[in-house]
C-alpha cells in the first residue's frame, strides 16, 4: 500500500503508474506470488485499470484469494446493434488433448480442492498419463501416449494454465487460474463433455491428435 506522501507525489491515476500494470497485463497474466510489488499496484489501480481497458474492449478478471490477474475480451461487444470492437486478445481454438487434458485437470483440482489439504495441486506425469489414458483409442502405444501427453503439457504450459516444477521436471503444478477458464457451470456438464471425448477419442487415432 502507498504512502500518503507517495500518492501525493505521484497521483494513482498519472498515465505512468498506469502503464506500469496494463502494460504488464496485455502481455500476459500477472501472479500475485510471483511479483508482489506489481500486483500491490494493480489492486491500488484496479478501478483506473478497469475503466481504462475498457476503452479497448477489455474486461479485468481479478481473483484476489487466488492471486492472479488478467485481460479477457469483454463478452458483451457488439450487442444492441452496436459495432464489435476487434478483439485485441485472440481467442485460441484449442485441440482435442488440449482440451481434454484442461478439463481433467480442473476436475482433479475440484476434488483436490474438496479435500481441504494443501493448497497447490502438483502431479507426475505418471499421474497425467493415467488421467488421459481411458480417452485414447485402446491399444494407444504406450511411447506415443507419453509423447504425446508430454507434447500437451508444453502447450497447456504455454497458456499458463500448469508450470513445470524447477529441477522437477516430470512434476507440474496446476496452476489455479484453470478455475477462471473452466468454470462451475463447465464443470457442471463434465460428464457430458467426457462422453463427446471418449467418442471422438474412439474414432482418432494417437497420430491424428498431434495438432
Amino acid at each position: 500500500m502507498y504512502h500518503a506522501d507517495n500518492a501525493a507525489e505521484h497521483p494513482a491515476d498519472s498515465p505512468h503508474e498506469l502503464s506500469t500494470v496494463v502494460i504488464p497485463l496485455l502481455k500476459g497474466v500477472i501472479y500475485q506470488e510471483e511479483n508482489p510489488g506489481l500486483w500491490g499496484a494493480l489492486l491500488n489501480l484496479q478501478a483506473n485499470v478497469r475503466d481504462y481497458v475498457a476503452v479497448l474492449g477489455l474486461d479485468l478478471v481479478l481473483d484476489e484469494a487466488e492471486g492472479y490477474a488478467f485481460l479477457r475480451s469483454r463478452r458483451d461487444e457488439g450487442d444492441n446493434g452496436t459495432p464489435a470492437i476487434p478483439r485485441l486478445v485472440a481467442r485460441r481454438q484449442l485441440s482435442y488433448p488440449v482440451s481434454l487434458l484442461l478439463a481433467l485437470l480442473r476436475k482433479k483440482l475440484a476434488e483436490f480442492d474438496a479435500g481441504g489439504g494443501e493448497t497447490r495441486l502438483i502431479l507426475s506425469r505418471d499421474e497425467v498419463v493415467e488421467l488421459i489414458r481411458i480417452f485414447l483409442p485402446a491399444g494407444s502405444n504406450e511411447v506415443k501416449l507419453i509423447d504425446q501427453v508430454d507434447a500437451t503439457l508444453n502447450k497447456i504450459a504455454e497458456l499458463g494454465f500448469i508450470r513445470r516444477l524447477r529441477g522437477q521436471g516430470q512434476m507440474i503444478e496446476v496452476r489455479r487460474i484453470i478455475k477462471a477458464f473452466v468454470d462451475a457451470q463447465w464443470l457442471a456438464d463434465f460428464e457430458q463433455r467426457l462422453e463427446e471425448y471418449r467418442n471422438q477419442g474412439a474414432a482418432t487415432t494417437p497420430g491424428d491428435q498431434d495438432g
